[in-house]
């Protein structure tokens, strides 16, 4: 009886084999998996049969169109198919490359971070997202760049950065308020809010650009936008250059042209110095708590300029 020659669908390495020569297997059973560009893509039998020789093996780098697999299409039986090997078929299993992803979700949440959540409690604060979350509609916020973290690569484990600068300091995406009472576009609102618990709530690359993102949509859509503002300004820590001598930043230029566009509510306790405290001035309404410290520049900036010491 002729094989069927399973191909790879495009150019990537063997990630993991999941079957053995021998090994019976159902049609759109994943008999392994190739990874391309950082994701992984499962390929399928075709048919029903056996596992007649792969042709490749983990961590091969393999072509398009590049034979892996030759099956021999026959019958198989319902308790001999993938056990060979612990493969299966579909099942309630998850697969590893969503078990990997919520994981990440799970990561920048409150949740994943009980240290931090403690301690920003201990000085009577709340946290980036309790905040956003008591002010939109439930279900309502759709957050952009949550996978975000500090560009420091060069100097910190990528798990490092991936556990402790979730979405890189800046909360943010759209979301309704009061969608009940106003109902379609309406209740329409842009959010963001720094996250004290990362890094200060300094301004870092990766939360310049969600900010570009964001403001450049809520002019766009004509919303309102509210900011969360406390925090540090600009971030000295970051080692991953950019490239265009910081020139790639519109984050400045977009929140000053959404001033006399759309409402702009500002928000802040604590410290909000620098370029956090200049996207604060730009705001039609500014609501701050009794213990908020507001200003261009903060005490190590006076000391280092030589004006001698302050304190908040």
């Amino acid at each position: 009886m002729a094989t069927l020659d399973v191909k790879s669908p495009l150019i990537g390495t063997v990630f993991r084999i999941t079957v053995a020569a021998g090994d019976q297997v159902r049609g759109g059973q994943e008999i392994l998996i190739v990874e391309s560009m950082k994701m992984e893509h499962p390929v399928e039998a075709p048919a029903d049969g056996t596992v007649e020789s792969i042709l490749v093996a983990e961590g091969d780098t393999i072509a398009a169109g590049q034979v892996l697999v030759r099956i021999t299409p026959g019958t198989v039986s319902a308790n001999s198919a993938g056990s060979q090997t612990g493969a299966t078929g579909p099942s309630d299993a998850e697969r590893a490359d969503l078990a990997r992803y919520r994981e990440r979700r799970f990561l920048t949440t409150d949740e994943a971070r009980p240290d931090a959540v403690a301690r920003r409690a201990a000085k009577g604060h709340r946290t980036a997202r309790a905040n956003i979350a008591d002010l939109v509609d439930d279900g309502s916020f759709v957050e952009y760049g949550s996978f975000a973290i500090a560009a420091q690569r060069r100097r910190r484990e990528l798990d490092d950065l991936i556990r402790n600068t979730p979405a890189d300091g800046l909360v943010g995406g759209l979301a309704t308020v009061n969608a009940s009472v106003f109902p379609g576009d309406a209740s329409r609102v842009a959010v963001a809010s720094y996250d004290y618990t990362v890094l200060a709530g300094t301004q870092g690359q990766k939360n310049h650009t969600k900010k570009d993102r964001l403001f450049d949509v809520a002019m766009q859509l004509r919303l309102p936008f509210v900011l969360f503002a406390e925090g540090g300004g600009g971030r000295p820590g970051d080692t991953d250059a950019s490239g265009v001598a910081g020139l790639d930043c519109h984050a400045f230029a977009y929140f000053a042209r959404l001033s006399g566009l759309v409402p702009l509510v500002g928000i802040t306790n604590g410290y909000c110095f620098a370029g956090n405290a200049a996207l604060l001035g730009c705001c039609d309404v500014i609501i701050a708590t009794e213990d908020s410290y507001t200003g261009m520049a903060g005490p190590a900036m006076i000391e280092g300029g030589g004006l001698g010491r302050v304190a908040p």
